[in-house]
């Protein structure tokens, strides 16, 4: 989103995708083979992670808003904590009281995340589009002409991105609770970080686009990992197919790797072999789904809002989440007016509930205590990531206003 469609724009649509192929398949044989090789030793490491543990994990993880906030941190904090607002409507994760429901019984569950994306970030597309003259809305097909090439030093600046985010993605689909989209954030800002041209990062870069696919996919086999070895869902996908083992008889747990081994492994093959198919469906298709910037903006937008509202009402199957969505794509048109980026509300919302909730348990469990959470090696080494993070925004900015000021 921030850089394959920059980089598309700049006639390389089948070099972002093909990037952005490669990159997920990397990410997630990398996955499936730490689920091969290291599941059990790393669910050990993981079972000894508490609610502390968790909170410095969150916080570690709104430090990234620095990253996405744009040219503006000022605004990037206001989004962050517009989003971080947001994440407490609903019941109270401690007592269960109502928060911001204005005794709206649907509210009392909160808002789902997949919902306010479709209204943040597809319906406030459509609104902008609308805004538009006709003759603008026409796509350049040229731009699925290119004829893909990655070059040889493309390649080497994805080498370093890809590798890290796809173990930074095994290690946040490890810990309960997470997902792709913590991975994909905490990846993307690393790259950012640590790339030699970071002001490349939202116009297009190849780095960008690689350290988020591989990612994302990198979570995949290791939400398994929690779930074969503890019996612990990391989601709520992984969830179901806890129910499904338990069904046939299987409880996950180490025992089962001794007990029912070929099954076990089976899955594992299977999914490096998933990864193989999807290699090969995105090698042979891309380019028949890239055709799709060739049909008329008056035929694909109207398709396009169907969709957008299908999925919103197909998430809890009401009408209420439609009007959500509704919701959420006149705030997000507001704050592109008042140039407010949206990707900090987003992390605001996907981390907002977890941080609160495992602070207040970690505080209860500690009778208030703030000592808690510098009582295990794990929180020292997320302190010491955190304090690092802060340290080098603080030098980023430094260095960006002394830019300017020599400008």
């Amino acid at each position: 989103m921030l850089d394959g469609h920059p980089l598309s724009e700049q006639g390389r649509t089948k070099a972002a995708l093909k990037i952005a192929l490669y990159a997920s398949t990397f990410g997630g044989i990398f996955s499936a083979l730490m689920l091969l090789f290291l599941g059990p030793q790393v669910a050990r490491v993981a079972a000894q992670l508490g609610t502390a543990e968790y909170f410095m994990v969150c916080v570690f993880g709104l430090t990234i808003i620095a990253g996405v906030s744009g040219k503006s941190m000022i605004k990037g904090l206001i989004s962050a904590c517009l989003g971080l607002l947001i994440s407490c409507v609903g019941s109270d994760p401690m007592t269960s009281y109502d928060r911001f429901t204005f005794g709206i019984s649907r509210l009392y569950l909160g808002l789902d995340l997949a919902v306010c994306l479709i209204g943040l970030f597809a319906l406030v597309e459509i609104m902008s589009k609308a805004e538009k003259r006709l003759d603008r809305l026409n796509l350049d097909t040229t731009q699925i002409k290119d004829d893909g090439v990655i070059t040889k030093a493309e390649y080497k600046r994805m080498a370093r991105p890809v590798l890290l985010s796809s173990i930074i993605g095994v290690m946040v689909g490890i810990i309960p609770g997470t997902g792709a989209s913590e991975a994909s954030w905490f990846s993307y800002n690393t790259a950012k970080n640590m790339s030699k041209h970071p002001e490349e990062f939202g116009h297009g870069s190849v780095e960008g686009i690689a350290a988020a696919e591989s990612a994302n996919n990198a979570v995949t086999g290791a939400t398994l990992i929690p779930l074969l070895t503890l019996g612990i869902p990391g989601d709520g996908t992984v969830a179901i197919m806890l129910s499904a083992l338990m069904i046939n008889g299987l409880n996950p747990g180490l025992s089962l790797f001794t007990t029912q081994g070929n099954i076990m492994y089976a899955i594992m093959l299977g999914l490096i072999l998933v990864n193989i198919f999807m290699l090969l469906q995105g090698k042979f298709l891309t380019t028949l789904f890239a055709k799709v910037v060739s049909i008329p903006q008056e035929i694909l937008t109207p398709i396009i809002v169907i969709f957008c509202f299908a999925g919103a009402y197909s998430v809890n199957e009401n009408f209420f989440d439609v009007g959500v969505a509704l919701i959420f794509g006149m705030l997000a048109w507001i704050l592109r007016k008042l140039e407010l980026p949206p990707v900090p509300i987003l992390l605001g919302l996907v981390l907002g509930s977890m941080t609160e909730t495992n602070f207040r348990r970690a505080l209860l469990i500690s009778n208030g205590s703030p000592k808690i959470f510098f009582s295990s090696v794990y929180c020292i080494i997320f302190l010491v990531l955190i304090l690092l993070a802060v340290g080098a925004i603080v030098r980023g900015k430094m260095k960006e206003r002394n830019t300017q000021k020599e400008n």
